[in-house]
């Protein structure tokens, strides 16, 4: 048996060893690429930044995120309070005025002013609000309107009297009209119920003298524009 030289042995083995390796690295020409960390961006991240997942936005929010419309609760009418009517008072008469252009107190072409309740002309006459005076709704507003009386002197022996009315505006005194009583025939007593004013003043028969007073009336007036109205009277004997 031929022996082989261990030179040829060596070699062989080399090639067989060499051929081995090469068959599990391979080329550069089509062998797998080695595995091992990459420093370049995964692919699951690349595709995550490509397409970054969606938010849900305020205008696209889920159903259950709305919330269920509700009905506002019913509220009931409410009844506006009727205004209160300020008050007027007999005081108030203290500084009011009698008279005006439309409707001249004693021959006065305008009206005249009270100051402390009484008013005093050049002419000498003077103006004094007397103390009777009634409070009620006489023109049907609802508001308390003031009849009272005054007298004038004009220095002579004659005091005369008038009944006046002042409606209420806003609680002042504003004369609407008025009648004359007559010489020396003072008021006793006014009163105001269902818009007529009830006066009580003294007053004389035909046959009396200026200064005998010897009956007691009980008249009943109503406002009728610019004027207040007798619509009845009744007499009872006065003695002094």
């Amino acid at each position: 048996m031929r022996r082989i030289p261990s030179s040829l042995a060596t070699l062989t083995l080399v090639c067989l060893l060499t051929a081995a390796c090469g068959g599990e690295q391979g080329g550069t020409d089509g062998a797998a690429p080695t595995a091992g960390p990459s420093t370049g961006p995964s692919t699951a991240s690349v595709l995550s930044a490509a397409s970054p997942e969606e938010t849900p936005t305020e205008a696209e929010s889920s159903p259950e995120a709305k919330a269920a419309p509700t009905t506002a609760p019913a509220v009931a009418p409410t009844t506006a309070a009727a205004p209160v009517k300020a008050p007027l008072t007999c005081a108030h008469l203290a500084e009011a005025r009698i008279g005006s252009s439309k409707t001249p107190y004693n021959g006065y072409p305008d009206y005249l002013p009270l100051a402390g309740g009484q008013w005093s002309g050049e002419d000498g006459a003077t103006v004094t609000l007397q103390k009777p005076c009634g409070i009620g709704d006489m023109d049907g507003d609802g508001a308390e309107d003031a009849v009272g009386a005054v007298a004038v002197n004009s220095g002579g022996s004659g005091t005369f009297y008038t009944l006046a009315a002042w409606r209420n505006s806003g609680g002042l005194p504003v004369f609407r009209a008025l009648t004359d009583l007559g010489d020396r025939t003072p008021v006793v007593s006014i009163s105001v119920a269902g818009r007529k004013a009830t006066v009580v003043w003294l007053t004389r028969s035909p046959s009396r003298g200026m200064a005998e007073l010897d009956i007691k009336r009980t008249s009943v007036f109503k406002l009728s524009g610019s004027t207040l109205t007798e619509v009845s009277h009744t007499d009872a004997p006065y003695n002094p």
